[in-house]
């Protein structure tokens, strides 16, 4: 018996389905601006402060669960301290920042599905170990939140089927 091959296909696009923004990466950021974030970036890892330092280090050494944390990422027009983006989740030192520009920041973050947690700089730099425990925890706890988001988005799972 001969088996029918699959093939693949494109589907039609139906009129709900959003559109991919052509500038800014899929972001609504002009090429120029975007430029400027990623330059800026660079030279904020090439400067980092030393909470900044200090976590990084840390970070090598606790259990990820083979996820990394880049840091001084570019996301839409921010530019985050570290951002895990397979778990979409940003920890942000909080230290000097404008107040209201960090929440603004956070908000829209948190808009297109990302979580930002805040820690302290001066709880990294007393205990970086222990901050870094910290995050390897809320990352722990994130890929259980997605994972039970995922599941609970497959109709039929975890059911026998008769």
């Amino acid at each position: 018996m001969m088996s029918e091959r699959k093939t693949l296909s494109v589907r039609e696009t139906d009129e709900t389905s959003p559109t991919v923004k052509k500038k800014g990466r899929g972001w609504e950021i002009s090429e120029k601006r975007l430029d400027a974030l990623h330059e800026r970036a660079r030279e904020m890892r090439r400067n980092p402060t030393p909470a900044q330092e200090a976590l990084a280090e840390a970070l090598g050494g606790v259990e990820n669960g083979g996820f990394a944390f880049k840091r001084q990422t570019v996301i839409g027009s921010a530019i985050v301290d570290f951002a895990c983006k397979d778990l979409m989740l940003v920890i942000e030192l909080a230290g000097d920042e404008d107040a209201a520009f960090a929440a603004t920041r956070d908000r829209s973050l948190t808009e297109v599905g990302y979580r930002v947690e805040r820690i302290g700089a001066e709880a990294v730099l007393a205990d970086p170990a222990g901050a870094a425990a910290h995050v390897s925890a809320i990352m722990r706890e994130r890929w259980h939140e997605r994972r039970s988001r995922h599941r609970a988005q497959q109709p039929g799972r975890g059911r026998q089927q008769g």
